[in-house]
């Protein structure tokens, strides 16, 4: 390992965990396997393939911004897994989406590759199911020239920042080919509405398969993040079930649901009232405060955005050592109707 990167941190995000640092394990990677004959490229210093893969490291290291982190591993140099946050303002907001990248034998001259790790569902019309990352400049996807691999100037950097700004956007319906927006045609129609619900509802599943088994060298990073965004999540959840604003916009404000129109579909509802007390659970095993939530939600007429605020004033209630995360989830699924009630019995 370059000396300049030993106990490289490149700056911390969540609680901490560095950004950009040196793992060892790399057992659960997608391109484990590639590159068993590829010669020294990868293990020869003053290969020109190594040299670019190390100002790679470089140039991470200095300047990933915060809602990136990186791994990449000290015996595997062709080898690197990133941790995207999903921005603020899209259905993706407060999700954790990870790649794993891989660097062929001739790099820079072709691109690196990008598997993204689905847990089998299809998020975006740029990921697929299987992994498949679509996108222009890393030529997986049709392009102009200029957003084509630049082996000269594209870097690493540029696919992380791409990823979440072009591909887990705003409007991720418009993603799709031959769909698009012109003058005149509504900002916020029906189709794209729908797609940013379910868009949304697959996050959430995505966060429970990262809670219950997180990505090796990440098990910290996943944890604090949900330990320090659980409540938030779960509030935004209350505030797009009832309707309260658009999928995506839970605390920017200013856009409100117009009365009558653009309500949360049906299935959209059904789809919360079933993945709310699950992520409950699951953030609470993590550390996050929402033992108080439970409450604020009772009766569902509780505006979404007091919750939090009503959960930073009040000092939580304390649980039972044994038991308590089964007692959050139980009153989660009597407050959401996934229990039925038991009839009483006719008096004789």
């Amino acid at each position: 390992m370059p000396p300049h990167l030993a106990g490289a941190n490149g700056g911390s995000s969540s609680a901490g965990f560095p950004r950009f640092d040196v793992a060892t394990d790399s057992s659960d990677h997608a391109y484990l396997t590639h590159n068993k004959k590829a010669g020294s490229c990868f293990t020869n210093l003053s290969s020109g393939v190594h040299k670019k893969i190390m100002q790679e490291w470089k140039i991470l290291e200095k300047h990933l911004p915060e809602t990136i982190a990186v791994r990449v591993y000290e015996n595997r140099i062709d080898l690197m897994t990133a941790a995207v946050v999903g921005a603020q303002g899209t259905p993706y907001h407060d999700g954790l989406y990870f790649f794993d990248i891989g660097f062929p034998v001739d790099y820079p001259r072709s691109p690196p590759w990008v598997h993204y790790r689905s847990f089998g569902m299809r998020i975006n019309p740029n990921l697929y199911a299987n992994g498949r990352v679509c996108l222009s400049l890393i030529n997986t996807w049709s392009g102009k020239k200029n957003e084509k691999w630049n082996p000269a100037e594209s870097t690493i950097l540029q696919v992380l920042i791409s990823i979440q700004a072009l591909v887990l956007n705003e409007k991720p319906y418009y993603n799709e080919p031959g769909v698009g927006l012109w003058p005149g045609k509504p900002f916020w129609d029906k189709k794209s509405n729908a797609y940013s619900e379910d868009a949304f509802l697959l996050s959430c599943k995505t966060m429970l398969h990262l809670v219950r088994r997180p990505p090796k060298n990440f098990e910290v990073f996943v944890e604090s993040h949900f330990r320090e965004r659980g409540l938030a999540i779960l509030s935004a959840m209350v505030a797009y079930k009832n309707g309260e604003c658009r999928v995506g916009y839970y605390g920017i404000g200013g856009l409100s649901l117009v009365p009558g129109k653009g309500e949360p579909s049906e299935k959209f509802k059904a789809g919360i009232k079933q993945l709310m007390p699950q992520l409950a659970a699951a953030f609470a095993r993590t550390g996050a405060p929402v033992g108080n939530f439970v409450e604020q939600v009772a009766g569902e007429k509780v505006a979404s955005n007091s919750v939090e605020g009503k959960q930073n004033k009040r000092p939580a209630k304390k649980e039972k050592k044994t038991g308590g995360v089964k007692i959050l989830f139980g009153k989660l699924k009597q407050i959401l109707g996934l229990t039925k009630k038991k009839e009483k019995k006719a008096s004789t």
